[in-house]
């Protein structure tokens, strides 16, 4: 079972989705992997790779801690 959560507004949640949306896939740029994660309408990071393996390792890490930042602010709207 997934973990869906359901919101103040009774709209239901999945936070690995929504994390999952935020996260660009990775790109090759130059001689580096790229990928981005938009925290809001303001803040969007880059981060940079040398290796495909370490660009997608961090990034499916990175998807992790959203989806756990997602989790506290869907509960807290309860």
């Amino acid at each position: 079972m997934t973990n869906v959560i359901k919101t103040k507004t009774g709209a239901w949640a999945n936070p690995k989705n929504i994390a999952t949306g935020n996260v660009s896939s990775v790109k090759k740029v130059g001689a580096f992997y790229n990928f981005t994660i938009k925290l809001d309408n303001n803040d969007i990071r880059e981060y940079s790779f040398t290796t495909s393996n370490k660009a997608d390792h961090m990034r499916k890490i990175m998807i992790g801690h959203l989806e756990e930042k997602f989790k506290k602010e869907l509960k807290s709207n309860k």
